[in-house]
């Protein structure tokens, strides 16, 4: 399973959207350097307000582009970065990943995906009824997250729009992801 990345992204202050770089660069163990949610422990306020020490399993948030073209058949304009993403990618299923797939992007970098991102009222106030547009729930009354899946660091390394993404996919049996 493969793709393109087509946006990166990040941001030093904690701000919702992400203004969109030329490239960013990947620290294993941390994040993506200079974006505040980069750090061996949680950095998501509502998650430091909960416990400090906990590890950071949101080091790099992706997000597929297609979902913009999704949301913009609702009435809803979003363009990369814009959902506080730092990697926007095109052509892969993120959501469709097991838990500990190994994402390849661009000539170094690996990032493991560790689960679904867990988006919260702030949609809202980005654009009003945009949640709802990205977290809802499936014929069996589940819970639905369709706002990108969340990563740890593996393998630094510099990542620009055009490079590939490439999935090389865990032992079985898989892991279907779950909110982190």
């Amino acid at each position: 399973m493969s793709g393109t990345v087509t946006a990166v992204s990040s941001s030093a202050d904690y701000t919702f959207t992400k203004p969109n770089r030329p490239s960013i660069t990947l620290v294993a163990g941390l994040g993506v350097a200079g974006d505040v949610h980069a750090g061996v422990t949680v950095k998501h306020r509502s998650r430091v307000a909960q416990d400090p020490t906990q590890p950071n399993l949101r080091q790099v948030h992706l997000i597929h582009e297609e979902l913009f073209a999704e949301v913009a058949e609702q009435g809803f304009t979003v363009a990369p970065g814009e959902l506080g993403e730092n990697v926007t990618t095109r052509g892969i299923d993120l959501l469709g990943l097991p838990v500990g797939t190994l994402l390849r992007i661009g000539a170094e970098a690996v990032v493991e995906v560790t689960g679904l991102r867990n988006p919260c009222l702030q949609i809202d106030g980005f654009q009003d009824g945009l949640l709802k547009r990205v977290v809802g729930r499936d014929e069996d009354g589940n819970i639905v997250r369709r706002a990108g899946i969340m990563g740890v660091v593996r393998a630094g390394g510099v990542i620009r729009p055009g490079d590939g993404v490439e999935a090389e996919l865990p032992p079985g049996p898989h892991r279907p992801l779950d909110r982190v």
